[in-house]
């Protein structure tokens, strides 16, 4: 087994999880302040990232509007609106539910930590998502194994 550093004080402890169940416990503000600093910035960083990524409402509206599209009972100017009123809340939301498991697979202890299992699963997501993606355009359609 290797050595393993703790924080016992400062930022860094604030910031990491805690490491059991009487730990929470004995200091709820620590769990308190590692819930909300983990939601708040897996929110913030969904948020950033449909900037980003080319999920922007701004984006989806001239995709949609590319394809002639258009959101019903609305004009074509205010689709953008609309877009800016639901697209940012869904990316922060959803970014505040992979935080709170997250949070919960660091609250249970499981094997890793919650951030890793998360990184993980993402990754392999995306290795997939490329995969059916090239899979597509050799094809020319869409498959599965």
């Amino acid at each position: 087994m290797g050595a393993t550093s703790i924080p016992v004080g400062g930022l860094a402890y604030y910031v990491s999880p805690p490491t059991s169940v009487s730990e929470i416990l004995y200091d709820p503000f620590h769990a308190l302040f590692y819930f909300i600093f983990i939601l708040s910035s897996c929110a913030l960083f969904s948020k950033t990232w449909i900037e980003v990524s080319g999920s922007s409402p701004k984006d989806v509206a001239k995709q949609l509007h590319d394809q002639e599209m258009i959101v019903k009972g609305f004009r074509d100017k205010s689709t953008l609106m609309v877009l800016n009123r639901y697209i940012p809340t869904a990316a922060a939301f959803g970014g505040m539910c992979i935080g709170a498991l997250t949070v919960i697979a660091d609250f249970m202890g499981a094997i890793g930590s919650g951030t890793g299992i998360l990184l993980a699963v993402t990754i392999i997501f995306q290795y997939f998502e490329m995969f059916v993606k090239e899979g597509s355009k050799e094809s020319g359609s869409f498959f599965f194994f």
